[in-house]
């Protein structure tokens, strides 16, 4: 016990000595995490609460195009642009303008958009009456009535989930308009005065939020981003770690370390203990601008539902397995320039299979499979377990234990390579 408490000791006056170190080790996760959550709480609002301006070509100029302009306008999410310096935008326009980022997207409404639709739904509605043998009237000439296309030019550095969210937002109040020119068509055909078809919608949503132990579950993206921050953090210790063990390889501590009577294991005793302390110290400070800072800055309360303890707990797994990985870095690695970049770039490698920028049930099939042997994504879902689903521990135990046996396995890994390296 002597022995790992000199060699704890060392390891605090080393970390102690890099001042430069221990700041891009705390404050570095602090700014990261206030950093992301404001962004991405603002970009939100923006998105919800600002119009986009759209460019818009009408070449129906009739009821239809004017019911679509009207939506347009009346969604309090779009401001449609017809003119620029008071002339009338041509295509040609469109493509340069949209191109240059200048306006995110535009829609073209194509001629005898109108007529073309009323003259297709009066088609289908007389063979459909003439079927029954209720409609008296001729059924209206069978020509081919080619679809229409509405264009929509989108700015290209758009993302994919914006384009989609764009083009399901406008198929639904087309579809909307057709049912309603439906509607019209079957009365007209009929002869009905009074309005017996209704438009309003028959099926609504009701979003509904999980309950556990008669509370309703519904995070918020402080919930989220402060463990996954906070999980990335720890496993950043990851290069701190592999870079100590490898300079103390090149300037010869190790061996004067081996001359006295102590193990490989005791010395990493030391390391595990030290880098421990580090990892719940920059946890302990993401919580308390979770608690604090956040909602003074205008962001949602960070509610972990009184469970302190189980947190922390799942702070102490998370970072022993990332511990486990910076050990078995810095036993392999003989140079700083072999661990600091292998580990920098597996962190992030570990943070994007394991869920912390990217949802994982967002990922390929392949992928998902994947982050399933992440410790990261363990580490990430044993958190969400406690702050969001209100776990206990018999549930969260699991992955406690999937963490805890990951440091075992890849520790011992990391002592055995380095006495077989010694005896050959």
């Amino acid at each position: 016990m002597h022995k790992l408490w000199q060699s704890t000791y060392k390891e605090f006056l080393l970390l102690k000595r890099d001042i430069g170190g221990l700041v891009i080790l705390f404050v570095m996760p602090l700014i990261l995490v206030i950093t992301v959550t404001l962004i991405q709480e603002n970009t939100s609002q923006h998105i919800f609460n600002s119009k986009i301006n759209i460019l818009l070509i009408d070449n129906d100029v009739d009821a239809l195009s004017k019911t679509i302009i009207s939506n347009l306008a009346n969604s309090n999410s779009f401001e449609v642009v017809t003119e620029i310096d008071g002339k009338h935008i041509t295509e040609e326009q469109v493509n340069d303008l949209v191109l240059s980022s200048k306006y995110k997207f535009a829609i073209i409404i194509p001629k005898d958009l109108t007529k073309n639709l009323s003259a297709k739904v009066s088609q289908n509605v007389s063979k459909i009456l003439e079927e029954f043998e209720i409609s008296e009237n001729e059924i209206i000439e069978n020509k081919v009535i080619e679809p229409q296309q509405i264009k929509l030019y989108f700015d290209p550095t758009i993302q994919l989930s914006f384009r989609n969210g764009i083009k399901n937002a406008i198929d639904n109040m087309i579809s909307k308009i057709e049912t309603q020119s439906i509607y019209k068509a079957f009365k007209d055909e009929l002869e009905i005065d009074k309005d017996v078809f209704k438009n309003e919608k028959f099926i609504t949503f009701l979003e509904i939020n999980p309950q556990k132990n008669n509370k309703e579950i519904k995070p918020n993206s402080v919930q989220h981003n402060v463990p996954a921050w906070a999980l990335f953090a720890i496993f950043f210790i990851i290069v701190p770690l592999s870079i100590n063990i490898v300079n103390e390889k090149n300037q010869g501590t190790f061996v004067r370390l081996k001359t006295n009577p102590i193990s490989y294991a005791t010395i990493l005793g030391g390391k595990v203990i030290i880098y421990l302390i580090v990892c719940l110290i920059q946890f302990t400070l993401m919580l308390l601008v979770g608690l604090y800072l956040f909602p003074n800055l205008g962001l949602p309360n960070f509610d972990v539902n009184g469970s302190y303890f189980l947190l922390f707990l799942v702070a102490i797994f998370s970072g022993l397995a990332a511990i486990g990985i910076g050990i078995l870095i810095g036993t392999i690695a003989s140079t700083h320039e072999q661990s600091a970049p292998f580990g920098a770039t597996l962190v992030v490698i570990l943070a994007a299979i394991g869920g912390v920028w990217i949802p994982v049930f967002a990922m390929p099939n392949v992928m998902q499979l994947i982050a399933k042997i992440s410790p990261m994504n363990w580490g990430l879902n044993c958190f969400y377990d406690v702050i969001i689903r209100d776990n206990s521990f018999i549930e969260i135990l699991p992955k406690i234990l999937l963490m805890g046996i990951f440091f075992i396995v890849i520790t011992a890994i990391a002592i055995n390579y380095d006495k077989a390296k010694n005896t050959m």
